[in-house]
């Protein structure tokens, strides 16, 4: 076992060799850690996140009890951003670890130098392989992925695993070390053992039932569409110079197509981004004209956009005639 071969490594002992992996690093402030749920909520929206009452205790108590939290739902009702939020409202770093079919340990934990290693072979002439190898299979020679990143960091982080339902079983396997002890063993190394504890957000579109272990090891969370209220309050929060009124039709418009069989219903950021798009428009109102000129930045399959066309389009009022000028 590597355990008795070697001794445990500290996260101070494993220097960075990072390969390029795209981190978002949010702004370090004097961020105070909530006290309570609604605190919490607080804090949420304060980094432009209105989390329901479920969210912010489950963000509250994934933040107290140092377990990591599962989010599940349709894709676009605001998993990932909650992730991100949580880095912005914390003053933690976000690193983020996008899954993928095929997916394996080696873009998602560590892998060793191959390139720098038989160089390191070449050089090493005939000083011996028992010499190379204590080498070659050090710290110099690793390079970190985002598991290892966010358990080697010195600072506190919020590490992001998206779409976890996209990997297979055999990856969920690999999480469970990471997620129970927030440890991960390198069999030339030993024990890498985290000196703070990341707060861990996985994000599902249920496109495959996740594993009783994994979900052990979770909090979990269901996020759906926000009610109309609720999703007229985020619209307002992105776009706060769209009229109540107008903003409440988009909304409503919005709903009508989610109801509709569609390959991919409309997300959140896509009707804060029709909202966006209806100021540049100048449009006062949703009318049939103005559906059909914007409706690509909600709807985005061919096939879709006949249906909508058909199903939501023809209830919309017909534009308003310009007022008739003055007679002669």
């Amino acid at each position: 076992m590597a355990d008795s071969k070697f001794p445990p490594t500290t996260t101070e002992e494993v220097r960075r060799a990072r390969a390029p992996v795209r981190t978002i690093i949010a702004p370090m402030g004097e961020a105070r850690t909530p006290e309570s749920v609604a605190e919490m909520g607080e804090s949420l929206a304060q980094a432009r996140y209105l989390a329901d009452e479920p969210a912010a205790l489950v963000s509250f108590l994934a933040q107290q009890l140092g377990k990591p939290i599962l989010v599940e739902g349709p894709a676009g009702v605001g998993k990932t951003e909650l992730a991100k939020a949580f880095s912005r409202a914390s003053g933690r770093e976000l690193i983020r670890l996008q899954c993928y079919e095929g997916l394996d340990e080696a873009k998602a934990l560590y892998e060793w130098n191959y390139r720098k290693q038989l160089l390191r072979i070449q050089a090493g002439g005939e000083s011996g392989w028992e010499e190379v190898h204590g080498d070659i299979f050090s710290e110099e020679f690793l390079l970190e992925r985002p598991l290892m990143q966010a358990i080697a960091s010195s600072e506190p982080v919020v590490l992001l695993i998206d779409e976890i339902d996209k990997t297979d079983q055999e990856f969920e396997a690999m999480l469970l070390e990471l997620l129970s002890d927030f440890q991960i063993t390198i069999p030339e190394l030993g024990r890498v053992a985290a000196t703070t504890i990341p707060i861990v957000v996985l994000t599902s579109n249920n496109s495959r039932e996740l594993t009783e272990a994994l979900k052990r090891r979770c909090l979990y969370l269901w996020l759906d569409y926000p009610e109309l209220e609720r999703e007229m309050e985020i619209v307002r929060l992105h776009a706060p110079e769209l009229p109540e009124a107008l903003a409440e039709r988009l909304v409503e418009v919005v709903r009508m197509v989610r109801a509709l069989d569609l390959k991919k219903p409309p997300s959140i950021a896509e009707s804060i981004d029709w909202a966006r798009t209806l100021l540049l428009m100048g449009a006062e109102d949703i009318d049939r004209e103005t559906f059909k000129r914007s409706m690509s930045i909600i709807v985005k399959h061919r096939t879709d956009i006949d249906l909508v066309a058909e199903r939501v389009g023809l209830k919309l009022p017909e534009p308003a005639a310009p007022p008739a000028g003055p007679t002669s």
